[in-house]
């Protein structure tokens, strides 16, 4: 079994700043492509970002946000700078792995709210 956590949503105001954490555990032998998407109320599920295992990366907007990942403990993360109130919404965590009993899946995290508002 496989956990997703995030962390790190909050209130922020417009050109504020948030680092997003998510925390993968469990029965994890090699991480591949991690990615954050987000779901604003009414909307669809969309992607942010994503980063390979070789750390090619993938944005729907680059210049704002930047996706990282430290395989040793397991993390991915999300820097977000000059936040507008359209990137408010649910930000969820997206894994994808495999198991030491060599079977392969994706996770998904139950999401952190961010809200931007003045």
């Amino acid at each position: 079994q496989v956990q997703v956590v995030e962390s790190g949503g909050g209130l922020v105001q417009p050109g504020g700043s948030l680092r997003l954490s998510c925390a993968a555990s469990g029965n994890i032998f090699e991480l591949y492509t991690m990615g954050w998407y987000r779901q604003a109320l009414g909307k669809h599920r969309e992607l942010v970002a994503t980063i390979t295992s070789r750390g090619v990366t993938r944005y729907v907007d680059s210049l704002r946000f930047t996706i990282s990942r430290d395989d040793d403990k397991r993390m991915l993360y999300l820097q977000m700078d000059s936040l507008t109130p359209e990137d408010t919404a649910v930000y969820y965590c997206n894994v994808n792995y495999r198991t030491p009993e060599f079977t392969y899946h994706d996770a998904w995290g139950q999401g952190t709210q961010v809200t931007v508002s003045s």
